[in-house]
């Protein structure tokens, strides 16, 4: 869907149309803030400081076609802002051990091994797996070259896959499994 119209308008003042473009992009904006906080008030909030930046900033926007790229640039450093901030408090009663046969445990092992991941591999890897995010608005919203994407996500899999090994007892041993 192109917003660029709707852009250009919003860059003009229309309130209307800076509306329409955070209710087109409000489900992307929460998925994102998802994959990076646990909390839903968390994501509320960062999501609410980013549409309050867009929109003081959205001016300065330079190239209507990447609001949508900038738009969640902006939401991933309010993020990244609040999950500093909760670095800092660890919230012992949010700590629960499942038992095997639950059926979230699935979920929960996936959640353990991608917490053990560096921050910026986790993100990509949610970003692009977990919230259909591409390789070309990862690399907008990262600044980086597509092929860098590409590389860090292959680096990010192969991590977790060790992670993941070394948890569950593999070892390998001139490319055997013992």
């Amino acid at each position: 869907m192109d917003l660029s119209k709707e852009v250009k308008k919003a860059q003009r003042g229309n309130l209307h149309a800076f509306e329409h473009l955070i209710h087109a992009h409000k489900t992307i904006m929460y998925q994102v803030a998802k994959t990076i906080l646990a909390s839903d008030a968390d994501c509320a909030d960062a999501i609410q400081e980013a549409i309050l930046k867009a929109f003081e900033h959205i001016r300065t926007l330079r190239e209507p076609a990447y609001f949508k790229t900038w738009l969640l640039r902006i939401l991933i450093n309010e993020c990244n802002q609040v999950h500093r901030h909760n670095k800092k408090v660890i919230e012992l009663n949010e700590v629960t051990v499942p038992s095997s046969n639950e059926s979230g445990y699935e979920k929960i092992e996936l959640k353990q091994l991608l917490e053990a991941l560096p921050e910026e591999e986790r993100s990509l890897l949610k970003l692009y797996h977990m919230d259909d995010i591409s390789i070309k608005d990862l690399a907008d919203i990262y600044q980086k070259p597509e092929n860098t994407i590409k590389t860090r996500l292959r680096r990010a899999r192969e991590n977790a896959r060790l992670i993941w090994e070394e948890r569950e007892g593999y070892q390998w041993i001139n490319g055997n499994r013992n």
